[in-house]
């Protein structure tokens, strides 16, 4: 397949055009390089530099690249920022995702995967999280991401797209390869924010929570690997038909705390690793795991990531050897 990844040198879409280019599909990144890596993008893959914002190159870019499906991960995902940014992400995350799905319809390219969250979810009334409760989103980021749930369900009766929603958990960890992971500006992660304090980096790592009713008292999510996480969108890729929205979470199944991250951080690095207890940050969930059941039964999907310390211990391989993230590369 011709395949379009839009946000194609972030973290996770870089992950999935290596994943792509492996399977040899034809990829070109669509890529503002806001938060993104020039670095991180698959050689084999076609490389632009551009905006979804930019509605002519969309456009040109479309008309232009006989796509039988597009990959979109191009949105802000900082949970606290949504908070104190609201409009900065109804900007990008549905002004400029509407856009894209007008230009896709134009071009009559109806193979859609969507990158989805857990927090469309907000507060679930259990845990692990099917994909039948109630989303009822408790922050700006999960309200963007349900509406541009609730367009792409639409545009599938309207105009027969074919759209798949991907509601992952916590993305993770890095190429088994150690060659590209994961290095945002600031980082909101806890993963990389605990391994930089085992690299010196930062002095501690704060614990935002220790009051949650949770076996620690610490908040508990889902840590899903990354190679793990672009088998789920090459198979919702291939699989997907048009005029039908379908909608997965993905994710291991077992909620891991973050002070169960932390120790086992310590255990692979073999660093302390100081922690100061925190108070929780606006907008987070006690806890936030899932159920996969759907997408291992219809999509025959099983992650291979079962166990945190191997997804700390990629993510420590890549921080290892890339301290400065992508500026190692240049």
């Amino acid at each position: 397949m011709n395949v379009l990844v839009t946000g194609g040198a972030g973290y996770v879409g870089s992950h999935c055009v290596r994943h792509l280019c492996d399977a040899a599909h034809d990829v070109v990144v669509l890529d503002n390089l806001c938060a993104g890596h020039r670095a991180a993008v698959d050689q084999r893959a076609r490389f632009i530099e551009g905006d979804l914002a930019n509605r002519t190159l969309v456009r040109s870019t479309l008309t232009d690249g006989a796509f039988d499906g597009i990959m979109h991960f191009a949105a802000h995902l900082d949970v606290g920022e949504s908070v104190s940014q609201p409009l900065k992400y109804y900007e990008n995350n549905v002004i400029n995702t509407v856009r894209l799905l007008q230009e896709m319809e134009r071009a009559d390219i109806r193979r859609f995967v969507f990158s989805s969250t857990c927090a469309t979810y907000g507060v679930p009334a259990s845990v692990p999280i099917t994909e039948d409760i109630p989303q009822s989103p408790i922050n700006p980021y999960g309200h963007t991401k349900l509406a541009m749930e609730w367009a792409m369900r639409d545009c599938a009766e309207a105009w027969g797209l074919g759209a798949c929603a991907l509601r992952y958990f916590n993305a993770s960890g890095a190429a088994e390869d150690g060659t590209i992971g994961e290095d945002h500006h600031p980082e909101p992660h806890l993963i990389p924010i605990v391994l930089q304090v085992a690299l010196g980096q930062r002095e501690n790592v704060k614990i935002f929570g220790v009051d949650y009713p949770t076996p620690d008292g610490t908040a508990v999510r889902d840590y899903i690997h990354m190679d793990d996480l672009a088998r789920a969108h090459l198979l919702a890729l291939d699989s997907q038909e048009p005029g039908t929205f379908r909608y997965y979470n993905v994710g291991t199944g077992t909620g891991t705390s973050v002070k169960e991250v932390i120790d086992a951080a310590r255990r692979v690095t073999g660093h302390e690793i100081p922690a100061i207890p925190s108070p929780r940050r606006p907008g987070d969930p006690p806890e936030l795991y899932a159920d996969p059941t759907k997408i291992m039964t219809e999509l025959g999907w099983k992650p291979k990531f079962t166990n945190i310390e191997p997804v700390i211990a990629s993510a420590w391989k890549w921080h290892q050897a890339h301290p400065n993230g992508f500026a190692d590369e240049s």
